[in-house]
């Protein structure tokens, strides 16, 4: 399996399911879980999105820690992608803009939080690498993304 199709069963993943779990590493040092509207934007190949409000924890953790993973998984669990990479917090309207299109209308629980426009920030994963598996079939394949910078 090689990047093209990794990177099709993402995009099949996040359109399917509409969440992954996103994993950061805490101000106490402690991985924190929570799900996230991820999505991908055309043209942008390495990199995955999602938006949260600036003041949010996760926020300034990123900054002391940008190192970042992703779950996405089938609901029957028969397929699982783990997407590791660097998370940057930014804040660019014309980028907030494409994401939230991108995000159409994935983001009920999102918009109960009731965020300012102008508090809203992006943020942009760089993706490092894809692990992907198919469990009880023995198909798991490791792929390293080249830098994107």
């Amino acid at each position: 399996m090689d990047s093209r199709a990794l990177f099709g069963v993402l995009d099949t993943l996040i359109t399917e399911n509409k969440v992954g779990v996103l994993a950061n590493i805490g101000k106490d040092g402690y991985p924190r879980l929570r799900w996230m509207t991820p999505a991908l934007i055309r043209g942008r190949t390495g990199f995955l999105y999602a938006v949260t409000p600036r003041t949010f924890t996760k926020s300034v953790e990123l900054e002391d820690n940008p190192a970042v993973e992703w779950l996405f998984q089938t609901p029957k669990l028969d397929q699982i992608l783990r997407v590791k990479g660097k998370m940057q917090v930014i804040d660019n309207p014309a980028l907030k803009a494409d994401v939230l299109e991108a995000l159409g209308g994935h983001l009920e629980r999102f918009w109960v939080l009731k965020p300012e426009d102008d508090e809203i920030v992006v943020l942009e994963t760089i993706i490092e690498s894809l692990k992907y598996e198919k469990p009880g079939e023995d198909v798991y394949v490791v792929h390293e993304v080249e830098s994107v910078e």
